[in-house]
């Protein structure tokens, strides 16, 4: 009996000691312990998967529950104590950060391994109980103190940012990484801690630092602290060092190879050798001494910070690889990007630059560049800018933005006064008086303008257009080519050469043609550059000199170099064409010119003839006046025309009206023949004939662009010249000082290298630039907006290529710019080569026409299905005469104007073209 009582008696003690509930005094802490299930991580059992501790769901925890526990999280949780967690003893990882814990009593908790009390307001903390803890973050706690010398298994700990004056790790020799960062720390022994792979001892007192037997240390920051001296000569691992904030004056890297971030910015530093950092990708030594900085190792450099030294040059040429440069505060006055296409980033304020060449930066995003002596800035090919401060530059006068970028012109500001910030996306260009033209795209301009009124900006404007803007160009070649005719040498009574054209090499090729006076001037970035004159003949002549080197490193601004042309055997060379200075138009007077040039070696005289049409044009008057006038002929004699010279013949003609007999209607064409001779055998004698070819027109646009040759060129002229003629018209309210027109050149169809201007109202130059592109501008034209002066042109000349062959076609087009508003585009003047006779049918096929011979009337009937699209009458010699653009409907042509002889008909439809002859009476 007392047998039972006893065993009954021991199981009630079993139960009551299997029931046991633990008392938290902390409310949060057993509700974070209650609220515990397996979803959402709170506590992890002894099989490592998430459970519910309050498994009989009584509000409480007991201390059977507690041993269950194996991982616990109950961090954030604004919990003041931790009592009653000593009963969960078979827990491994306890995580109570940002919590508001004084005091940590664990003392029972004897597996533990890691432990996170980050972020309390810990005085003291008493672990060496907790043998077999191998992570420790106390960090961000009010600890002055701290033993951990029984934790000899620690891999892991971080005790930054506390209040630790003294802390000895030297029994931790299994560290791997140690964060002692922001304490109070005036001496701090590792070099026990020979296992150590990572070390932060940053924001301490630390005046020494012996860390030379961490032969596997790879993360090193000592930064902001006093050190003097940093011996780490024996550190063959070492990836990243950042010892910035000290009082170092001189560096050695040359050992570290594996090193791939290095910062040193705010020591004493004056030099620094990085020789051999072949892996090194980010550097940064803002803030020191430094007067040299040889990078030419770095190859593998990505980012590149050396703000506020005191250096005044900087090669980057040796680091394609970069990516984010920062070079503000130093005496840098200039700096070749040319190898550093992968810039994003760059800081480059308060240095004394003038000029730089952003060409090569197209995927640069951010740039900060102000308080600099820069007059230009052009980002034209930085089509990835999204950031721009270049504020407080009072020499800055141009900024070409024309880019196709997306940059936000309407972004808060405030971050830009701040130019070591990079993270923004606007652009500013405050406190910069001296700027007087943006160049920007199109659908910006109106944003800019907003932002030049809100700066209060008087003189500066914006618009699409930038080349008759000095911009980037504050280097001047000039001079003048003059014609040696005696052989004694090229003086200021010479006669000029006009239209001469100079190529011109450096960091970036162009040509440039000179004005009629003869006279030019190249206008190019700081570089080396070669001047080399171009003749269109040059067996013709020679050139002294045959070419200048200038270098605008070492030369001054501006250079003066004339050039002597002087002829070689004698060449017999004349060549002549004709423009229509207005359209025809039925009824009205025409005005025309006809210009004629000696591009041989020895003057010539001689006479020009013009040939057209005296039946439907009524010759009215000419400048210089007609030395002799036939039935269909004019003609002029000339004498002493000397090598270079162009001279010129204005005449007026009257057309024929609808009314007149033969009548001049809408889409007839005018040709006309004009011709030079001489006693003397021509050189290129295909020149020496010119045919005009216009269409009489009721209404045009007197901005635009026409082939003189016209629609159809015969295959003769395949890789011969072709000529154009571009008029523009000031239809505004006010003077356009500058015009330019731009001709982007098919290279599929042209040589760009014998394009020659031959005429133009006023003088011009032209640049030939980026591969096809052409400008002819006009600077201070100062064009009037009256309707008597307001006209104005440019024609030229260019060779087809002479792999076109007949039915190839060719199509041009010309932007012109009246001052900095939005270009006006011309007509696509298309024209083909072909030879009259090819048929796609037989034409008697499907028409017939009679009678043939004809006196007025030619009839034309269908005899089968067929969309006709136009028709035209040629004469024998391919020279277009009467055009009928729409004639589907059409069944007769009156060809009463027509001259007796043998015609074409030519017939376009959608069947092809065919054509059939027939005589005039």
């Amino acid at each position: 009996m007392i047998k039972n009582y006893l065993l009954l008696l021991y199981l009630c003690l079993i139960s009551s000691a299997e029931a046991q509930i633990i008392n938290f005094p902390d409310a949060n802490f057993k509700a974070k312990l209650v609220t515990a299930n397996s979803s959402n991580r709170i506590a992890e059992g002894l099989n490592g998967l998430p459970i519910k501790i309050d498994t009989n769901e009584d509000g409480e925890i007991d201390h059977l529950e507690a041993l269950q526990v194996k991982r616990l999280n109950v961090k954030e949780s604004n919990i003041k104590s931790l009592e009653g967690i000593n009963y969960f003893t078979n827990i491994t990882t306890l995580y109570c950060r940002t919590n508001s814990l004084t005091y940590l009593n664990l003392d029972s908790l004897v597996n533990l391994t890691f432990l996170d009390s980050a972020n309390n307001q810990l005085t003291t903390l008493d672990l060496n109980k907790l043998k077999n803890l191998t992570h420790l973050d106390c960090q961000a706690n009010q600890l002055t103190s701290l033993n951990l010398s029984k934790l000899t298994e620690l891999r892991s700990l971080a005790i930054n940012n506390n209040k630790i004056t003294y802390f000895d790790p030297s029994p931790l020799k299994n560290l791997i990484s140690f964060y002692c960062e922001f304490n109070q720390l005036a001496t701090i022994d590792v070099n026990p801690l020979d296992n150590l792979f990572d070390f932060n001892c940053s924001n301490n007192l630390l005046t020494t630092l012996n860390i030379n037997n961490l032969s596997k240390l790879r993360d090193l920051n000592c930064s902001i602290n006093k050190i003097s001296n940093l011996n780490i000569t024996e550190l063959p691992n070492l990836t990243n060092l950042n010892c910035s904030g000290n009082q170092l004056i001189s560096f050695s890297l040359i050992s570290f190879t594996k090193l791939k971030y290095f910062a040193c910015k705010r020591n004493k530093t004056k030099i620094l050798d990085l020789d051999g950092l072949v892996n090194l990708e980010i550097l940064s030594c803002s803030e020191n001494e430094l007067t040299n900085l040889d990078l030419k190792t770095l190859r593998s450099l990505k980012m590149l910070s050396c703000s506020s030294n005191l250096l005044k040059s900087l090669d980057i040429t040796k680091l394609p690889d970069l990516e984010s440069l920062a070079f503000r505060n130093n005496q840098i006055t200039t700096i070749d990007f040319s190898s550093n296409s992968k810039l994003q980033h760059i800081i480059g304020a308060k240095n004394p630059i003038e000029y730089l060449d952003f060409s090569n930066l197209k995927n640069l995003e951010y740039l900060t560049f102000g308080n600099t002596p820069i007059h230009t800035l052009d980002l034209s090919n930085s089509k990835k800018l999204i950031g721009l401060n270049i504020a407080s530059c009072p020499n800055l006068k141009f900024i070409n933005l024309k880019n196709g970028s997306i940059e936000d012109l309407n972004h808060a500001e405030d971050a830009a006064d701040d130019e070591d910030n990079i993270d923004y996306d606007f652009i500013n260009f405050r406190n910069c008086p001296n700027l007087k033209y943006i160049c920007a795209d199109d659908s910006q301009i109106e944003a800019i303008t907003q932002k030049i009124s809100a700066y209060n900006y008087v003189n500066c404007v914006v618009g699409g257009y930038c080349t008759f803007v000095s911009g980037e160009e504050n280097y001047t070649i000039k001079g003048s080519a003059k014609l040696d005719l005696e052989n004694n040498g090229c003086n200021v009574s010479d006669p000029s050469v006009s239209n001469l054209k100079f190529l011109i090499t450096g960091p970036k090729t162009s040509n440039l043609i000179t004005d009629q006076t003869g006279n030019y001037l190249v206008q190019v970035p700081i570089g080396e550059y070669t001047i080399k004159p171009i003749l269109e003949n040059p067996d013709y002549f020679a050139v002294s000199p045959s070419s200048i080197k200038v270098d605008f490193k070492n030369d001054p601004n501006s250079i003066t170099q004339n050039f002597c042309v002087i002829p070689s055997s004698q060449y017999k060379d004349l060549e002549i064409n004709m423009i229509a200075m207005q359209v025809a138009r039925p009824g009205f007077d025409t005005d025309y010119k006809i210009i004629y040039k000696n591009k041989g070696n020895i003057s010539q005289s001689g006479t020009v003839n013009l040939s057209f049409k005296d039946d439907i044009l009524d010759f009215i008057s000419a400048i210089p006046a007609v030395s002799n006038q036939s039935l269909n002929n004019l003609s002029w004699t000339f004498t002493d025309l000397k090598p270079f010279e162009n001279r010129e013949i204005s005449f007026v003609l009257n057309v024929n009206s609808p009314i007149e007999t033969p009548a001049v209607n809408n889409g007839d064409i005018l040709n006309y023949t004009t011709s030079i001779h001489s006693a003397e055998t021509d050189k290129t004698p295909i020149d020496n004939t010119f045919v005009l070819s216009q269409k009489v027109v009721g209404s045009y646009d007197p901005n635009d662009k026409t082939c003189l040759e016209g629609d159809v060129i015969k295959p003769e002229l395949i890789g011969e010249y072709v000529h154009y003629m571009i008029r523009f018209e000031n239809t505004g309210t006010y003077a356009a000082q500058n015009i330019v027109v731009k001709d982007m050149i098919d290279l599929s169809k042209f040589d760009i290298s014998t394009l020659i201007p031959t005429s133009s109202s006023h003088l011009f130059v032209t640049k030939i630039s980026d591969g096809n592109k052409v400008e002819f501008i006009f600077e201070n034209i100062s064009l009037p907006f009256d309707d008597a002066h307001n006209d104005g042109y440019v024609a030229f000349k260019i060779k087809t290529l002479p792999t076109l062959k007949v039915g190839d076609s060719f199509t041009n087009e010309a932007n012109i710019y009246f001052d900095y508003n939005f270009p006006i585009l011309t007509n696509k003047p298309t024209s083909t080569f072909k030879t009259l006779g090819t048929q796609d049918f037989i034409f008697s096929n499907y028409f017939s026409v009679h009678p043939n011979p004809a006196v007025d009337v030619l009839n034309i009937n269908s005899k089968k299905n067929i969309e006709v699209f136009s028709m035209a009458i040629y004469d024998v010699l391919g020279q277009l005469i009467i055009a009928v653009p729409d004639a589907q409907n059409i069944s007769a042509i009156n060809v009463s104007s027509l001259t007796t002889g043998n015609y074409i008909l030519k017939a376009k439809t959608d069947k092809g073209i065919s054509a059939i002859k027939f005589v005039k009476k």
